[in-house]
Formats: structure tokens, sequence, C-alpha cells
């Protein structure tokens, strides 16, 4: 039968109970106390860098490359990436279709999938891992060998030269890139869809054209641009203000992918909260298909 402790045994526990609970404290305490200062830097990097995108747009020979970087290198790999998504939902959605002998609707809900979610979402996953990582280790990189120092010693603000191009680049582009994600992922089902599951052509696109309205298309390019500031204002606060030496801009090129997935996730979902909203307001009679 167990023994309650000895008064002696239950004051030799008790210092090193207080002790680790209070560097429990003080550990949390920490935490939060950092949590909250980088909360604050960058709310300030932020407010900062539209300040300088609203009253001053960046001369074209600092625009353009950035827009090279983003938009033209970027466009490979969101259509394979399309592509190969409109393939898999024809694959995955056709069993359960043909059971019902719904077949022919398959159109309707690929394309809709497409260009209200997966095409705006899947578009700012590879922008955040292609694009944001490297706006992240290059500023690093320029963070580490003291170049943006070196622009605020000689009066330049590295903010307007090095952050502006570079959100404006996501902002523009984004959208664009998520059009092009839209269209590979509605052919890449079409194809699938009509020459390998043999369903009629006519009734595929005409189902789609009932299920699939312009409110649709208008939400998923809508997200697509909080994706894209988000993607940008993340990766350029990680690589403006990364660690000391190479493993500083490596964890800062991996917040910068990780902190951009998570807070995209969450924007998606409090955006259709919002966009579903909007839509039962301007049309409270019209219900929603699919």
């Amino acid at each position: 039968m167990a023994t309650l402790p000895s008064s002696d045994t239950t004051r030799d526990l008790s210092p090193g109970f207080i002790v680790a609970l209070t560097d429990w404290i003080a550990d949390w305490g920490r935490v939060t106390i950092d949590s909250i200062a980088d909360l604050g830097r960058f709310t300030m990097f932020v407010l900062e860098t539209l300040r300088w995108m609203l009253f001053r747009v960046p001369k074209p020979e600092t625009l353009w490359p950035a827009f090279y970087q983003v938009g033209v290198l970027s466009l490979p790999v969101v259509a394979l990436t399309g592509t190969f998504i409109g393939m898999v939902l024809a694959v995955h959605s056709y069993g359960q279709f043909e059971a019902m002998n719904l077949e022919t609707r398959l159109g309707a809900v690929i394309n809709k999938s497409l260009v209200s979610e997966l095409g705006p979402v899947l578009a700012a996953t590879m922008l955040a891992g292609r694009v944001g990582s490297a706006m992240a280790a290059e500023l690093g990189t320029m963070r580490v060998t003291e170049q943006i120092d070196a622009l605020t010693s000689m009066g330049a603000n590295p903010i307007y030269y090095l952050v502006v191009p570079r959100l404006l680049a996501c902002l523009l582009l984004i959208p664009v890139l998520t059009i092009m994600a839209d269209f590979m992922g509605v052919f890449g089902g079409h194809s699938f869809s009509v020459y390998v599951f043999n369903i009629d052509m006519h009734h595929y696109w005409s189902n789609s054209a009932e299920y699939v309205m312009n409110f649709d298309i208008f939400s998923g390019l809508a997200k697509s641009l909080f994706f894209g500031a988000t993607i940008a204002l993340v990766a350029c606060y990680q690589g403006f203000y990364c660690g000391a030496g190479a493993e500083g801009v490596g964890r800062a090129a991996t917040a910068s992918f990780v902190y951009s997935f998570v807070i995209i996730l969450i924007l998606d979902l409090v955006l259709n909260l919002q966009l579903e909203a909007l839509y039962r307001t301007l049309w409270p009679d019209q219900a929603r298909l699919l």
C-alpha cells in the first residue's frame, strides 16, 4: 500500500518543483514577448512598405527584373501543376459520378473546384515555394553581407528599392498565374475526361457552363491578390531580419515558405466565408450550385 511522503521528502522536492515551474513560466513569457515584438515589427514593416508603394512608384529598371522573376519564370511550374491537378480531379471524381450515372456533370465539379479554390491556392503555393523562398534568401544574403546597410548609408531607402518592386510583382502577376493554373487545369481535366473516360464533350461543357458562374472566377482572382501580397510581405520580412550567417539565410528561406503557406490557408478560410456572405447579400434568392 502506497504511503504519503514524509515532510522531509516534501521539503526536498518543493524547491525543485518551484524552480521548474519558474523556468516554465519564464520560457513562455519569453516566447510571448518575442512573438509580440515580432508582430509589431512586421506591422511596422508592412505599413512602411505600403506607404512607399502608394506614394512613390518604383522605376521600371527595378520593376522589370522582379516581374520577370515572379511572372515569366513561374509560368512553367504553375502550368504543369494546374494540368496535373485537373487530371487528378478527373480520376478521383469519375468513379463516384459514374456510380450515380452523372459522369457528364464531371466537368462542372472539376472546373468549379479549379477556378474558385484549387487554382488560386495552388498557384500561391507554387509562388511561395519558388519565389518567396528565393526572395527571402536573396534579401537575407544582402542583410548578412551588409548590402542593405550600405543602401541606408548612401541615403537610399532599402524598402523602396528592394521590397516595393517585389510586392508589386507578386500583387499584379499572381492573378495572371492563377488564370494560367485555371486554364491548364481545365484543359487537363477535359482531356482526361473526354479522351480517357469517353465522356460526351457537349454535355461536359454544357454542364460546366451551367454550374460555373462568373462569381466563382471573380472570387478566385480576388483571393489570389491577398495571397500574392502575403507571399511578398512575409518573404521580404524574413529576409530583411534574418539571422547571421548562412544558417540564418537558410532559416529565413524556410520560415518564409512555412509562414506563407499557413497564412494562405487561414486567409483562404476567412475569404471564403466573406465571399459566401457577399454572394448571399447580392443574390439572396439564388442558391449556390455544387
